[in-house]
């Protein structure tokens, strides 16, 4: 037909035709010509025939499995977007489309913000803007307009197809229905806050015990910044409740529903520590066989408290100092940063003025941390405290063991209030258990031995003075307390409890000063002074 009709246009002509074999097979051919009239006047085709069966196999293999793709991934149950390089809508599987209950054209037409709850379009607009432009991954949660105007929670994670050059070609979307798990994080959110409704109510300001004018003084100050955003340092002597406070802080703030996490920067190890705050990527180090949250995403919108932040080793100094000052951080291996929303409260026993002067912690974090300061006052300031806290303590306690103690003996509450306290409310805590446990009258009384043998005071300026020294003289001081030790740097007799400074602290400065501190080491355990 095509060949007749080219010779009565004398027209070239360019079709593809099927061409049935003896054997009964079916080979595709491609025919191509031009018309060319001679000089007779009569007219003559040009042209070519290309066997194109192996192409017509290779695009209808293509097809098949094309079509296949598209079956699997519309029999999912999982959601699943397939986006343009710039956010246009190509494909979204069967699952999105009876969830919408629309057809992939009227998907395609919707707008963003009819998708989404009005609280989340927004947002998730920002972050989707942000991920195109920077052509990086991310995950957002949001929630999603059903067919029956109800909204559901899901986990979108947007992931760039790129080709050899790097350029996007495809954002492939999964969204995973996160609903009943985030309905399950709303319900015991709402247990949490009714329970700390009840301990408010039950409690002397989340166990601050006492009314002398030392306490009321920082209580006072906790009122008033509990209710703002800013950025808190609590300083004082191990034992004096820096963590009750900054509890009390959270609780009294707008942050109070969301979560509260404690980290001690003095017990995580200085290899772990970033990890342990900010998270780690898959394979990031040996041992890193998945990705791990860290402790700032925890406490999105909620309160981070870092206990001993004078501990913190110069590089993880740098990565909180742009917490704070950017609100932003990047995971342990991992190339995207992540904005953050969290309340800071760090606490020290430290003097980190006299830490700035050694080189062993930052001016500028200092200065970011130092917003509103709060100093605890140690027990020994607060005398007419301990009475209180002696009769709460013991109430506690006594409930615990199944005892009624009815009594205090005269001589030990005496002896309890003249005790200087080095170890502070923690100290007389456990003094107290301890004294309940072998309790064997209604009359509580402690066993005076239990005192004596505490270790004294350490003066509030040692560890500042140390500090303060010329290196010569740091380093002398330094070999004498490990002489004194038999070369042992922690422990109730060790080098760092005898000079009254962190145990990371001094050896910080064991290495930064090349002292051979086992040089020192003693093997007779009775010559330790």
């Amino acid at each position: 037909m095509t060949f007749e009709w080219a010779s009565e246009a004398r027209a070239d002509f360019d079709f593809e035709h099927r061409l049935l074999m003896p054997d009964g097979s079916v080979k595709h051919l491609h025919s191509l010509a031009r018309a060319l009239t001679i000089s007779s006047g009569n007219l003559e085709f040009v042209g070519a025939v290309t066997d194109v069966t192996a192409v017509k196999q290779a695009e209808e293999k293509i097809r098949e499995q094309e079509l296949e793709l598209r079956q699997i991934m519309d029999a999912a149950p999982q959601f699943l977007f397939v986006l343009g390089s710039d956010g246009s809508r190509l494909y979204a599987n069967q699952s999105v489309l009876e969830f919408r209950g629309q057809t992939i054209e009227e998907w395609q037409k919707l707008d963003f913000r009819e998708r989404f709850h009005p609280d989340d379009a927004k947002r998730m607009a920002g972050e989707r803007e942000q991920a195109l432009s920077s052509r990086s991954p991310f995950e957002t949660e949001a929630r999603m307009l059903r067919h029956d105007g109800k909204y559901r929670w899901f986990l979108f994670r947007y992931k760039p197809l790129k080709d050899q050059l790097g350029r996007v070609t495809r954002w492939i979307v999964p969204a995973i229905d996160i609903d009943d798990r985030k309905r399950s994080e709303e319900r015991l959110r709402q247990e949490n806050v009714a329970l700390r409704e009840e301990i408010d109510k039950a409690s002397m300001f989340e166990e601050i015990v006492g009314t002398s004018p030392a306490l009321q003084t920082v209580l006072s100050r906790v009122s008033k910044v509990a209710a703002t955003d800013s950025t808190v340092l609590i300083t004082g002597e191990t034992g004096t409740g820096k963590e009750l406070v900054a509890r009390a802080m959270h609780r009294r703030s707008r942050r109070s529903s969301y979560p509260f996490v404690s980290v001690n920067c003095a017990a995580i190890p200085r290899d772990l520590i970033a990890s342990e705050l900010f998270g780690h990527e898959k394979g990031s180090f040996t041992g890193a066989t998945q990705r791990r949250l860290g402790r700032f995403e925890l406490a999105e919108r909620g309160t981070i408290f870092l206990d001993e932040v004078g501990e913190l080793p110069p590089e993880t100094q740098i990565a909180l100092l742009r917490v704070l000052q950017e609100h932003e951080f990047e995971r342990v291996g991992g190339t995207g940063s992540i904005r953050t929303d969290v309340r800071v409260i760090a606490a020290t026993n430290r003097d980190l003025e006299a830490a700035i002067a050694a080189g062993v912690f930052r001016s500028d974090l200092f200065y970011r941390l130092n917003v509103f300061p709060i100093e605890i006052p140690p027990l020994r300031e607060r005398k007419e405290d301990i009475r209180l806290l002696v009769e709460y303590f013991i109430d506690r306690y006594a409930r615990r063991a199944g005892k009624s103690l009815q009594t205090v003996n005269k001589k030990s509450l005496d002896l309890l209030q003249s005790y200087p306290w080095p170890g502070n409310i923690r100290e007389l805590q456990n003094v107290i258990e301890r004294s309940v446990i072998v309790c064997e009258t209604e009359t509580f009384s402690v066993d005076e031995s239990w005192l004596s043998r505490q270790p004294p005071v350490t003066e509030p300026n040692s560890r500042s003075d140390l500090f303060r020294r010329l290196p010569s003289q740091e380093k002398a001081i330094i070999e004498a307390a490990l002489s004194e030790s038999g070369g042992r740097v922690y422990g109730p007799f060790g080098a760092a409890a005898k000079l009254g400074i962190a145990r990371s602290t001094l050896e910080s400065k064991i290495r930064s000063l090349k002292i051979n501190k086992n040089r020192f080491r003693i093997t007779d355990p009775s010559k330790i002074v």
